[in-house]
């Protein structure tokens, strides 16, 4: 969850729609070294660049672009469209408009491409709940707090030695960086934050080598991890569809 592709793309497009950033500046922030395809924008019959959808996201009439990151069991703010619904639990993750979603799919580091799925005619869904960003801040405290004194309890240090030391380090203020300019400072330090905590997450999920890890305390590492992994999803959500007063 460290680089999510949708994010980029939802507050980027946002800020192109709601004219706080110029079309380069967006342009140049999705792209960087990436080629990116996106194919089923509504209106074409091939793959156009990234750059003529985020122009054409204007004439289809679209707003703003919000992340969503789907998991079995809680797709709120995708709309029902079986394909889309498939795709996006697939990808992770979705960036949602009125009249147009977006999928990405990681072609490798050097391209990604997106599929477009036309929501005409989809029944109409109101968006994900989103906590606010103190509210996702806090959730993010007290499932870091859970989650690390019950790691410590099944010394996951011995599992994974980095893991600790990523946990001490949240102290330390990280505001996420590749976001617009005048993104909300508290959302660029609770994405930040997120970001590590992906990090924390992915670690602790993998036996080191070697580990005697029984199946008795696999499942309760993953039951101690599962409010956190939620606590980073909510907050990386929050972060990204946070709009700048």
């Amino acid at each position: 969850m460290h680089d999510i592709a949708a994010g980029r793309v939802a507050v980027w497009a946002t800020a192109w729609l709601s004219g706080r950033t110029s079309y380069d500046a967006a342009l140049d922030a999705l792209l960087g070294d990436t080629a990116h395809r996106v194919v089923g924008l509504p209106g074409t019959d091939e793959a156009v660049p990234l750059g003529w959808a985020l122009s054409a996201l204007r004439g289809l009439g679209e707003r703003r672009l919000r992340l969503v990151l789907p998991v079995p069991g809680d797709t709120r703010g995708i709309p029902a469209v079986p394909s889309l619904v498939a795709a996006a639990l697939e990808s992770g993750q979705a960036a949602v408009g009125e009249r147009v979603a977006l999928v990405p799919e990681d072609l490798g580091p050097e391209a990604v491409s997106w599929t477009a799925v036309d929501l005409a005619g989809a029944p109409p869904v109101p968006p994900a709940v989103e906590g606010n960003l103190r509210a996702v801040s806090g959730e993010l405290d007290l499932a870091v707090g859970d989650a690390a004194r019950t790691l410590v309890a099944l010394d996951l240090a011995r599992w994974n030695p980095e893991v600790p030391a990523l946990l001490a380090g949240l102290a330390k203020t990280v505001r996420a960086p590749g976001l617009p300019a005048d993104h909300d400072p508290l959302a660029l330090s609770v994405l930040g934050r997120a970001q590590r905590l992906s990090q924390v997450l992915d670690l602790a999920m993998a036996d080191a080598p070697g580990a005697a890890v029984t199946h008795a305390q696999a499942a309760a590492r993953d039951d101690a991890l599962r409010p956190l992994a939620d606590a980073v999803r909510h907050a990386t959500v929050a972060a990204y569809n946070a709009i700048p007063r």
